[in-house]
C-alpha cells in the first residue's frame, strides 16, 4: 500500500514539474522557424507561419537601429524600442527577445508586468532606481539603485519598474525569456481599459473617492 502511495506521489510531482516546464515558450523542434505572413507551403508554429528552412537567409535574423535613441516626448518621459518576433522573424520559437529603453532625467518605465517572460536588464548609461513587488500577500518591494554596467532581474509576471533618478539621460538594454513577452502597464490597464471598468469597482478596490477614480480614468 505504501509503495502504491509513493508511486502516485512521484507521478503527481513529475506531472507538476512538467506543467511548470511548459509554462514558458516551448522548445523548438527544428533549427529555424522564420515567421512569415503567407501560409502557402508553411507550418503554423507558436502563432506564426514558418518559412521553408531552405529559404531562410541572414536578413531573417537581423535588425538594425538599436543604437538610436527612442522618442521620449511623452507623459512618462521614456521610450521602449522592442526587438521581438514581429521585428526579427527568425526569433519565432526561440523564446527570446530584447528591448532598448531610453529615459529622460526623471523619466520612468512605469509599473508593468510581462505575463510570459522574465527580464534581465543592464544599464548602459545613467542611474536607475529599479524594483519589483512580490505576489500577495507579502507584496514586498525589492529595489536597488543601478549604475552603468549593473544588472538586475525582474521575475516573470511580477510588477516592476525603472526610474531615472539622475540629471542626465539614461539608457538600458533588457533581454526577455519569450519571443513575445507581452506587457501590461498597470495604470493604463486599470484606469484606461476599453470599455472602462465601473468606477464603483475601482472606488472600493483603491479606497478612493469616486470623483478621483473618474479623474484618473479621464487621464488614460
Amino acid at each position: 500500500m505504501k509503495k502504491g502511495v509513493s508511486f502516485l506521489v512521484t507521478v503527481a510531482l513529475v506531472a507538476l514539474v512538467s506543467s511548470l516546464a511548459s509554462a514558458s515558450d516551448p522548445s523548438p523542434l527544428q533549427d529555424t522557424c522564420v515567421a512569415i505572413d503567407e501560409p502557402k507551403d508553411a507550418v503554423f508554429v507558436n502563432g506564426k507561419f514558418c518559412k521553408d528552412p531552405k529559404l531562410t537567409m541572414a536578413e531573417d535574423f537581423f535588425s538594425s537601429g538599436l543604437d538610436k535613441p527612442g522618442n521620449t516626448s511623452n507623459q512618462v518621459r521614456s521610450n521602449v524600442t522592442t526587438v521581438n518576433v514581429d521585428k526579427i522573424k527568425g526569433l519565432n520559437t526561440l523564446g527570446i527577445s530584447m528591448v532598448r529603453i531610453d529615459y529622460e532625467p526623471y523619466g520612468q518605465n512605469p509599473p508593468h508586468t510581462h505575463p510570459r517572460a522574465t527580464e534581465i536588464l543592464t544599464v548602459l548609461e545613467g542611474t536607475l532606481y529599479v524594483g519589483f513587488v512580490t505576489s500577495n500577500t507579502e507584496n514586498r518591494l525589492i529595489s536597488k539603485v543601478l549604475n552603468k554596467g549593473d544588472v538586475f532581474v525582474f521575475p516573470i509576471g511580477l510588477i516592476h519598474f525603472q526610474f531615472n533618478i539622475g540629471k542626465t539621460n539614461a539608457v538600458a538594454i533588457a533581454a526577455l525569456s519569450s519571443q513575445n513577452p507581452g506587457v501590461i502597464t498597470i495604470a493604463n490597464a486599470v484606469f484606461g481599459s476599453d470599455p472602462p471598468i465601473n468606477p464603483d469597482v475601482l472606488t472600493r478596490a483603491f479606497q478612493l473617492d469616486k470623483s478621483v477614480v473618474k479623474y484618473l480614468q479621464s487621464r488614460f
